[in-house]
């Protein structure tokens, strides 16, 4: 066994400060993202041709259908924290900045966002899927 040193200790990374709807967002996608957990993985293209033909499909649905099928527009396993937790993964920020993008309709964000990180193929789901959840938050 190997003493820790206090030298050796990493630096704490500073919580970036967000706002009170935006953490409300990510954790709604937070506690979705647990829940999905033990659900198998869905396509995305399925799970979005559901939604479309239930026009009445609820937050819940929609944000159920982004997580579950998250890692595979992505490409890799999304990393979500715990619900409360106030430090925020790459995944968490991106997702809060998409949703931002896509209520101020700041379309070369949203696209930008999107190739920088979604498959091609995906891209125009993972959009509607979270313009549709922002819709319930006041993001800003």
């Amino acid at each position: 066994m190997v003493p820790l040193r206090l030298d050796m200790v990493a630096e704490p990374r500073p919580i970036r400060p967000v706002s009170a709807e935006a953490f409300a967002f990510i954790n709604h996608l937070r506690f979705v993202s647990m829940s999905c957990r033990s659900k198998p993985r869905a396509d995305l293209f399925e799970a979005c041709a559901l939604l479309h033909v239930t026009r009445t499909a609820s937050q819940e649905a929609h944000a159920e259908a982004l997580m579950r099928c998250l890692s595979q527009a992505l490409g890799k396993p999304a990393r979500l924290h715990t619900p409360g937790t106030l430090e925020m993964s790459f995944d968490e920020t991106w997702l809060i900045q998409l949703g931002q993008a896509v209520v101020r309709r700041d379309e070369a964000s949203v696209g930008f966002l999107l190739r920088s990180r979604v498959l091609p193929e995906h891209r125009r789901l993972v959009r509607f899927l979270v313009g549709r959840i922002s819709e319930y938050f006041s993001l800003s």
